[in-house]
């Protein structure tokens, strides 16, 4: 931000230390107005047309700022993505071990990303690996949404699963 001298415009829209229009003035008026109430000339608006400035303390609104940001930061959730792989032949009991790994990621609020790998000739049946994903995406809908569909890349298949939003 344009503070003080900074400013380089020669004429400035001027709104005082309690948010009311003075007006059209001067840089050098500006800095005296300000200066005489032991204040900072800041420029709020420099792409207006004269650039609109503001009296106002610049180290408090500073300090506001950052306080504002850290708080939005504080309250941002971080979403991290977890890998689930599988194999177009997976018996049933590591299916479910699968199942409750991503079901404990889903319900931690994490995305899973359920992957098939297909090995050698077992690309021909790419049928089935879609099969094993479409299943498991059925016993996770209570919890999660399907926010990518199987879709080959590759010698892979992927399917991504998203969390429900909280209510």
């Amino acid at each position: 931000m344009l503070v003080n001298e900074g400013i380089r415009a020669r004429e400035v829209r001027l709104i005082g230390a309690n948010g009311d229009q003075i007006g059209v003035k001067s840089k050098f008026e500006a800095l005296e107005m300000a200066q005489s109430v032991n204040l900072d000339l800041v420029c709020v608006a420099p792409t207006a047309k004269p650039p609109v400035c503001r009296i106002m303390d610049y180290g408090k609104y500073r300090y506001e700022q950052q306080k504002k940001d850290k708080e939005a930061r504080k309250n941002q959730k971080i979403i991290n993505t977890k890998e689930v792989r599988l194999s177009p032949t997976i018996e049933d009991h590591d299916f479910n071990t699968k199942l409750r790994n991503a079901r404990k990621f889903l319900e931690k609020g994490d995305k899973v990303k359920a992957a098939i790998r297909f090995r050698g000739r077992a690309i021909t049946h790419s049928q089935i690996g879609r099969v094993v994903l479409e299943r498991l995406a059925k016993e996770c809908e209570d919890i999660a949404t399907i926010e990518a569909r199987p879709k080959m890349e590759g010698r892979s298949m992927f399917l991504v699963l998203a969390p429900n939003a909280e209510k």
